[in-house]
């Protein structure tokens, strides 16, 4: 009884499944409904065809240069027929875009003291050329408004970070910028400068020699101290006080060159070093020592320029910018210097002062005092071996540069409400 009950209950169960068919059957053949549905499979299939990257070059060879090239026995006709197939295969698709694995692979770059000055500009070159930033300060002088722009940005990464402390990363690149460098902040904890100098470069170092990175160290021209020869040139070995005032920043950069050497030729780090002469440009610290601050914020708040000794001592001026594309280039490039990266125009103080008085306020007055201990009386560097090597050599003249150093000043000492007034007060 079992049994036959189970067979009654699979015919039913087929019925309805014949029922349920016959109706869909009816359903479509209803006013017209599978015609519709056929139709619309051709219409899609023939734009797929027509419109599909691949069926569009593969038409395109066959319609138009190979068939040139069968047809027409001239060698002129057929020359040009082949290469228009190497053109339409270096494009890659139509279009002419680039083929996905010919793209530029986006860097994985680490920046410490990025969010300081110089730092910051370069982090806005690398992003916008389409790397993976992070950022790596304490904020002893960067600031996170140097780089705030790119939050939210998933390219981009900040890190408060003390790079004394050792710090993991996976990165194809490190420029190790993390050091201050102005004479009022460097003397202010001088032991702590010297440790960055020293055990940061080694701890980023360490990093480089792990992950396999490049490794470019921001060294300074103050590791030719006050100079005996001029203009100075990458052998030229310097004579430095080591144990002046200056010297945790003057000798400390000089230790971690031979740091960055020792790592290049013992464990074969790719290392890069820079020796940077004195940049200025917007995001720069007010109030931090440097005559180009100090010139511009004494005289947006109608203070004396102060001098220190006669005047007459030199210094180069470059601007920001060509810093920062000097920089990238040496990462780049092929050569582990030291390279200097400055521009050689030189100026006294005192020329110096009188530009930012044209700039800002032809009445400005300039006040001397005594000048301060191991200041160098020259600076100016030999950029023969940047230009040869490197192809750099820095576009912005002083007094093409100075006037955005002014309104990023201005901006920050009197605030964006004063500015119209302050600029109608100064002209």
């Amino acid at each position: 009884m079992g049994y036959r009950r189970d067979e009654m209950e699979q015919a039913e169960a087929h019925q309805a499944y014949n029922r349920k068919a016959m109706k869909a059957i009816r359903y479509m053949l209803r006013e017209q409904r599978l015609v519709f549905v056929l139709v619309g499979i051709a219409i899609a299939t023939l734009a797929f065809t027509l419109f599909s990257p691949s069926s569009s070059i593969r038409i395109q060879y066959n319609s138009d240069p190979l068939s040139e090239m069968r047809s027409s026995s001239s060698s002129s006709l057929a020359q040009q027929s082949r290469s228009r197939i190497e053109e339409y295969i270096s494009m890659g698709s139509v279009g002419g875009r680039i083929p996905l694995g010919l793209k530029r692979k986006g860097l994985r770059v680490v920046v410490t003291g990025g969010a300081g000055f110089v730092g910051s500009h370069l982090v806005d070159r690398l992003m916008a050329r389409g790397d993976k930033v992070i950022v790596v300060d304490n904020f002893f002088t960067g600031s996170k408004e140097n780089v705030m722009h790119h939050f939210g940005n998933p390219n981009f990464e900040l890190i408060r970070h003390d790079v004394v402390e050792p710090i993991l990363l996976e990165v194809d690149h490190i420029y190790h910028l993390a050091c201050p460098a102005s004479p009022v902040h460097y003397k202010f904890n001088p032991v702590k400068t010297i440790k960055t100098n020293v055990v940061g470069t080694l701890n980023m170092l360490g990093l480089a020699k792990r992950v396999g990175a490049r490794f470019l160290l921001t060294s300074t021209s103050e590791v030719y101290g006050d100079p005996l020869q001029h203009p100075q040139v990458e052998t030229y070995w310097g004579n430095v006080n080591p144990i002046g005032v200056r010297s945790c920043y003057d000798e400390g950069k000089r230790t971690a060159e031979t740091l960055a050497m020792d790592y290049h030729r013992g464990a074969n780090v790719e290392v890069r070093i820079a020796r940077i002469f004195n940049t200025y440009g917007p995001r720069m610290c007010i109030d931090d020592g440097r005559v180009v601050s100090n010139f511009v914020a004494q005289a947006l708040r109608k203070e004396p320029l102060t001098v220190y000794g006669d005047g007459k001592q030199t210094r180069s001026f470059q601007f920001v910018s060509d810093l920062v594309e000097g920089l990238m280039r040496l990462m780049e490039g092929e050569h582990v210097g030291p390279f200097n990266l400055g521009n050689p125009g030189e100026f006294t103080m005192l020329e110096l002062a009188k530009v930012v008085q044209e700039t800002i306020d032809p009445n400005a007055k300039i006040e001397f005092r005594p000048n301060t201990e191991d200041d160098p009386h020259k600076r100016k560097p030999d950029i023969t071996k940047a230009k040869e090597l490197l192809g750099w050599e820095p576009k912005v003249a002083l007094r093409q540069g100075l006037p955005l150093m002014v309104k990023d000043f201005r901006q920050r000492v009197f605030g964006d409400q004063n500015q119209e007034a302050t600029s109608s007060s100064t002209e």
